[in-house]
């Protein structure tokens, strides 16, 4: 049976990879399948209807919150100037200098991404920092790469994501916090690293430039021109961030925090109730792919945590699992690439019921599993040409996403593999 419910998977892999269904469908239709495959029965307790359809649609309902939320956040960066302010100020700031220019977009990118992930947190920094880095002489491929290796810095403090590995993980947010801080490290020193020998390849050509930001003296009249956000608005992604890290606030008030921050600080009293309603509603329609994955996320862990499944599953699994620490390290580093293209070990994908195999089996910790899916999405969240994220930055610099993935590989993967030396160090 066990061997069955692996092919199944193996199939719900490649329809997904070979684009013939949607990810969130194939993990539900994966999910159904393993589920009769593991003997549960149609209803009652255990079942296909009632515990893997019903109980694990809902599983991941705070994280499907704290996902809207980041994207109203989001959104209100957005339409009120907030992330655009931050890119012209730091662009302005490094005037014709790359490295100081890339650097700058690199912090803001950083900044986003602890609010937002995917394809707005690229836009919000990269609609004005991809052709400023460009026109300042930095490569295409660099300036895409840029932006992503910047959210991937803020990838570690990105609260939606401590929600939704707290609760697919069944671990406090406390623990996914005490990881993240590890990880946050790898992620900057190789961001940093990044930026500053990709930057010094030449001979491509500026293709955009950027603006003249030069405004007439009176600073009211050109934040007026220009859409800049008051100073003390800029604090805004900072926000939940202070309070969810530094007073261990709960996620869900640290980002409605957030939300009113932004608004507070940049809205007129009688247009508050418009914006607050107008960017909800955008909140939505960015949050809508998300929201439907996750559902279909806590469908697929509630169908490999049936006691079929794992009975099923576990001297499999356990047979090719190493155990050694320093084999952990060397085998789940050579498998990173299998989180590539909506691969097997993506956590967004079928990588989240690999994981749950994993903790249900007793094979790995919980928190060991918890270091290798965090390690495993930071690849993903760079260098994926599947991921939204890394299409429109790529598109949007005017080059392929495989070309950025084969830029950013390198550093990502030594990302990885600090976050696996850190699992296996602290967690086995």
């Amino acid at each position: 049976m066990g061997v069955v419910i692996l092919l199944v998977m193996a199939a719900g892999v490649a329809a997904m990879l070979s684009r013939k269904l949607p990810t969130a469908f194939a993990l539900v239709l994966l999910a159904v399948v393993i589920a009769f495959v593991a003997g549960a029965p149609l209803t009652g307790k255990g079942s296909v209807l009632d515990t893997v359809l019903q109980e694990g649609a809902p599983a991941l309902a705070a994280t499907m919150i704290a996902i809207l939320l980041g994207s109203w956040l989001g959104k209100l960066l957005e339409e009120t100037g907030i992330a655009g302010t931050l890119v012209r100020k730091i662009v302005e700031f490094g005037g014709d200098r790359p490295v100081f220019v890339a650097l700058g977009v690199l912090g803001v990118s950083a900044l986003v991404g602890t609010v937002t992930g995917s394809a707005p947190a690229a836009m919000l920094a990269g609609l004005i920092g991809i052709p400023a880095m460009i026109a300042v002489g930095i490569p295409k491929v660099t300036a895409a790469g840029t932006i992503l290796m910047g959210i991937a810095v803020g990838i570690p403090f990105e609260l939606p994501l401590w929600q939704f590995f707290s609760t697919a993980l069944e671990l406090p947010v406390e623990t996914v916090r005490g990881f993240m801080v590890k990880l946050f490290p790898f992620a900057l020193v190789a961001a940093l690293a990044y930026v500053l020998v990709e930057s010094r390849r030449r001979g491509v050509e500026h293709a955009w430039s950027l603006r003249s930001v030069d405004g007439p003296p009176r600073a009211e009249s050109r934040r007026k021109r220009l859409g800049d956000a008051p100073w003390y608005a800029l604090l805004t992604p900072v926000v939940p961030l202070v309070l969810a890290l530094g007073f261990e606030l709960a996620i869900i008030p640290s980002l409605l925090a957030g939300v009113l921050f932004a608004l507070f600080t940049t809205t007129r009293p009688r247009e508050m109730n418009k914006r607050l309603l107008r960017t909800l509603y955008g909140g939505f329609e960015v949050a809508a792919p998300p929201l439907t994955l996750f559902v279909a996320i806590g469908i697929l862990l509630a169908a490999v945590k049936l006691p079929g499944a794992v009975e099923a599953l576990e001297p499999l699994v356990k047979a090719v699992s190493p155990q050694n620490a320093v084999v952990f390290v060397l085998v789940f580093t050579l498998l990173v690439p299998l989180c590539l293209y909506r691969g097997p070990l993506n956590v967004f994908g079928l990588g989240a019921g690999i994981a749950g195999v994993l903790i249900a089996t007793g094979i790995y910790p919980a928190t060991a599993v918890l270091g290798m899916a965090t390690s495993y999405n930071q690849v993903f969240g760079v260098a994926d040409p599947t991921s939204t994220q890394t299409v429109w930055s790529a598109q949007y610099a005017g080059v392929s996403p495989q070309q950025v993935m084969v830029r950013t590989l390198p550093y990502v993967w030594a990302v990885a593999l600090g976050g696996l030396c850190v699992t296996a160090a602290t967690y086995l």
